[in-house]
């Protein structure tokens, strides 16, 4: 091979792996905040593009890679911020955050790209477009669940700030509507033509089926009667939330805020994870100064750490918690996070790395025993998840006993002014609508909201905006279809993808 040709088709090399960081970036910018969904075609045609001109798996492996690094490196940059708040203890570890993530997540789109390339021929490119959507379906499923699992920024995400499509989510579940988008934003991969029908039926699916769902939705007024929640948002920095110096302060605020305006009548006044600081079941004066607030036959809600200590007072076992307090400042309802953040509130393989934990307040967190419905006064029954535990589909409540709305606690302070927030929130209304349940969200920093059973965003608070917002709650919907079978539905569209790739492969031999 002479040196020119060499020299050309490594140019050729860079341009693909550019070009695929690229896809990635622009798959990212379809995502909330931004929600720029026409982004899907160029990033998935262009990257399943890429892939049919990719002669060897190994090939299509690192295309594969670099365009789950471009997306992930780009859709998650904002986790290193938590490692910047002061004292900046963790500043070694931003590198590990900010990069050592998205090369671990790039691994699942490198697996989708190495086994297309690998087991579909490149001549059958409707047996290609349909295997990527399908690899794309396993490996979103994988990446919730493997080693506990990391669900962020599902690609039917996209359709969150978008409330006809994202109906499909009530049925197909997260996971088969984000094989669809894929499916509909490489469709140009087949040509502008049959590319542009396929585009343009699937779109009609989407919107036509749930603007059709969307007519029949209950309106403002379908709200349980004499039911209010007062959302308190108190705008504490990251920084000064665990200062024991400002801890008394964080806590006045909390009160003030809590304070019903003039002719409200709160059923509920709610603040967000570990809105205390200190475990306020063991500090008595606070405990009786927030029972004084809490409304007659209803309950002041509050997400605190809580504690089991030895005999000579030391802490044994911590927990990420909510409690509920009554007016007597009696507790009526207690819960404890379930599904732990990674080096956050646990380590993993504590016994081989030699690491801390990052969150401040506590030495490790343990487990809570799963997701609960409580019941407390004056309220329907409610799923409380707090933080992080509400981005996991199909595992936010109890199925054994259905509440009637979803409470998430939360406190995204750690990630500044950046895109994290308005992510987080969008996993919120992802949920609510695979449950058909309402759903409010009680952030310290925000987005604090009230969500309905249709994904549909009623009231907001701004991020960083320090205020309370007293919501009506919505009555929840009839269970869904992922709602009622939850990853069966999803088992079935691999079933259905799978027989269709099986039909492909032999429609020569027919």
């Amino acid at each position: 091979m002479s040196r020119s040709r060499r020299r050309r088709e490594r140019g050729a090399d860079w341009r693909r792996t550019g070009l695929a960081l690229l896809c990635g970036v622009l798959a990212t910018g379809a995502l909330p905040p931004f929600s720029l969904w026409p982004l899907i075609f160029p990033a998935f045609s262009g990257f399943l593009w890429l892939l049919n001109g990719a002669e060897r798996p190994r090939q299509a492996l690192w295309l594969g890679w670099c365009f789950g690094f471009g997306h992930f490196v780009t859709g998650l940059y904002w986790i290193s911020n938590a490692l910047l708040v002061p004292p900046a203890d963790f500043l070694w570890m931003v590198p590990f955050a900010l990069v050592g993530l998205p090369i671990v997540l790039a691994l699942y789109t490198g697996a989708v790209a190495w086994t297309l390339v690998r087991f579909l021929p490149a001549d059958g490119n409707s047996l290609r477009w349909l295997g990527f959507g399908t690899l794309w379906l396993l490996a979103e499923w994988a990446r919730a669940h493997v080693l506990t699992g990391f669900p962020w920024n599902l690609i039917a995400t996209v359709w969150t700030d978008t409330p006809a499509p994202l109906q499909a989510v009530a049925y197909l579940g997260p996971y088969g509507v984000g094989a669809l988008t894929v499916l509909i934003g490489a469709a140009f991969s087949l040509g502008w033509a049959r590319g542009g029908l396929i585009a343009a039926l699937g779109l009609g699916l989407l919107w036509g089926g749930g603007m059709l769902r969307l007519q029949t939705a209950p309106g403002r007024d379908a709200v349980h009667q004499g039911v209010s929640l007062r959302l308190v948002q108190p705008a504490i920095p990251q920084s000064l939330k665990w200062d024991r110096t400002h801890l008394l302060a964080n806590f006045q605020k909390h009160l003030a805020l809590s304070t019903p305006a003039p002719g409200e009548a709160p059923t509920a006044i709610i603040w967000g994870e570990a809105a205390t600081g200190y475990p306020i079941e063991d500090i008595e004066p606070w405990r009786a100064a927030m029972a004084k607030l809490a409304p007659p036959e209803g309950v002041i809600i509050t997400g605190t750490n809580r504690y089991l200590r030895n005999a000579d007072n030391q802490v044994i076992q911590a927990w990420n918690g909510m409690v509920a307090f009554d007016t007597d400042g009696s507790l009526r309802g207690a819960f404890d996070k379930f599904h732990l953040v990674p080096f956050g509130e646990y380590v993993p393989l504590k016994g081989l790395l030699p690491l801390q934990i990052i969150s401040q307040g506590a030495s490790s967190y343990s487990p809570g025993p799963g997701p609960r419905t409580l019941r407390l006064p004056g309220l329907p029954p409610v799923a409380p998840l707090i933080c992080y535990e509400v981005i996991f589909p199909g595992a936010v409540v109890d199925r054994a006993d259905r509440p009637a709305w979803l409470l998430n606690l939360t406190n995204d302070g750690w990630y500044g002014v950046s895109i994290g927030p308005y992510q987080h929130l969008a996993a919120t209304i992802l949920r609510a609508v695979e449950e058909g349940l309402p759903l409010i969200r009680v952030a310290n920093t925000g987005v604090s909201a009230l969500v309905d059973g249709n994904g549909r965003v009623w009231s907001t608070l701004t991020l960083n905006e320090e205020a309370a917002l007293t919501v009506p709650l919505p009555l929840p919907l009839n269970p869904p279809p992922y709602a009622l079978w939850g990853d069966l539905v999803t088992l079935l569209t691999v079933t259905f993808l799978m027989l269709s790739l099986a039909l492909l492969r032999l429609r020569p031999v027919l």
